[in-house]
């Protein structure tokens, strides 16, 4: 009997290096999914007999390459597929890697698939769209709420972005210096939301995905080796590092996600807590302050924080400040609110939120810190409205169950203020 939970955990962590490669090799984003799909569906039926591979990459990316050549030798035979593909491999054995072109500083399949997702004639949002789709695994309903659009829109523009990418065959190849530095800023947010998408996965039915976080600090690493000047990109890497040293003390035994003030910090790896200080320090040193910077700033007051009741919250208030004067987003603006609650009550902090509520109506997060803050103030009735909100908004099953409890205290509470 296969373990599921490995299973899939393994075509999360899988997906990106094996999408990369099968684009490399067949210059056809939409061909490497479906062969990637279909390698996944043979794994299921294979491992479950067979069991586990020694080496689960190797095997879904042997499995995907000769599933594409099939596809591309029916779309030939039916003559839908007009392209000249003019390449013959031979077969290789079911273990065998297909070796990583190293070219120069740019050594990753994976970061060279976030620079061709990153094409610049793509808007911003289509990029994220592509990249979400294609490196993360999103479904196309998942992006679509991620970013209040409608997902039958998402598709559309996905399949624009994707015929755009395909139409520019030069961007299949190693991205030049010069078009490197284009589309920087672009693949730094693509790892940000990778590394966002592991750590609060808010399309699994898991709290947390600690390997797809992982994977965002590799790539960011080996960025940094090609643009070590970059502050913000260190700054970036400080950030992932000082979240991520807190991953095993987020979870407890039954996979409930804990929060912050409750966490055990003697389970925070201090090793990576020190590097990402150093970094941090390193970056803010050039006086040139940034968005990434400027949360690695507000981690790093967490992380040296050994006690919740110790937590510096004017110096987090401060920071987020400058932070909304950096990236002005609602978003931004619903994290400053949490802290303004620390630092000035909860009511405050409802006033900040009611600027931005037209923005952030259809966002679970929105309604989740108004019922909390509606709480704090014994307004149970607001809260609890607040608490349906986001039952709404489809969370995951752990959240509707910290919601649910919460709905619960509330409930108990209405009788003692009515009578």
């Amino acid at each position: 009997m296969i373990d599921l939970c490995w299973f899939n955990a393994q075509l999360v962590v899988q997906r990106p290096r094996a999408l990369a490669a099968l684009t490399r090799l067949f210059r056809d984003v939409d061909l490497a999914e479906e062969a990637f799909s279909i390698a996944c569906e043979r794994a299921m039926k294979s491992w479950q007999k067979s069991g586990n591979p020694d080496d689960p990459f190797a095997w879904l990316l042997t499995v995907s390459r000769n599933a594409a050549r099939d596809i591309i030798r029916k779309r030939k035979r039916e003559e839908t597929h007009h392209t000249a593909l003019g390449f013959e491999q031979p077969e290789s054995p079911e273990n065998e890697y297909i070796q990583v072109i190293d070219e120069g500083t740019f050594r990753d399949d994976v970061l060279r698939l976030l620079f061709i997702c990153c094409h610049p004639s793509l808007k911003t949002q289509d990029q994220m769209a592509v990249a979400l789709r294609v490196v993360v695994g999103l479904s196309i309903e998942d992006i679509a709420r991620s970013m209040f659009i409608k997902s039958k829109t998402m598709e559309q523009r996905i399949t624009r972005a994707k015929k755009t990418i395909s139409q520019a065959n030069t961007t299949f190849d190693t991205p030049t210096l010069s078009e490197r530095n284009k589309r920087l800023k672009a693949v730094m947010l693509m790892l940000y939301l990778l590394f966002n998408e592991g750590w609060t996965a808010n399309t699994s039915s898991i709290q947390t995905r600690p390997l797809l976080c992982e994977e965002a600090i590799r790539l960011t690493r080996m960025l940094m080796e090609m643009f070590p000047e970059i502050c913000e990109l260190t700054g970036m890497l400080a950030l992932f590092l000082l979240q991520h040293s807190r991953h095993s003390a987020r979870t407890d035994d039954n996979g409930q996600l804990v929060m912050l003030e409750f966490q055990d910090r003697i389970m925070w790896d201090r090793h990576l807590i020190a590097e990402g200080l150093v970094l941090v320090e390193k970056a803010l040193r050039h006086g040139m302050p940034g968005t990434y910077q400027t949360q690695a700033a507000i981690a790093a007051v967490h992380a040296e924080s050994l006690i919740w009741e110790k937590t510096d919250w004017q110096e987090i208030e401060r920071l987020y400040q400058v932070l909304e004067m950096l990236d002005p987003s609602p978003v931004v603006r619903l994290n400053h609110a949490s802290a303004v609650a620390r630092t000035k009550g909860p009511k405050a902090a409802l006033t900040m939120l009611d600027s931005i509520e037209d923005e952030l109506t259809g966002y679970k997060y929105f309604h989740a810190a108004r019922a909390k803050f509606f709480q704090d103030l014994k307004e149970f009735e607001n809260a609890l409205t607040a608490y349906h909100a986001v039952l709404k908004l489809d969370p995951g099953p752990q959240e509707i169950e910290y919601i649910q409890q919460q709905i619960a205290v509330c409930q108990k509470e209405l009788p003692t203020l009515s009578g």
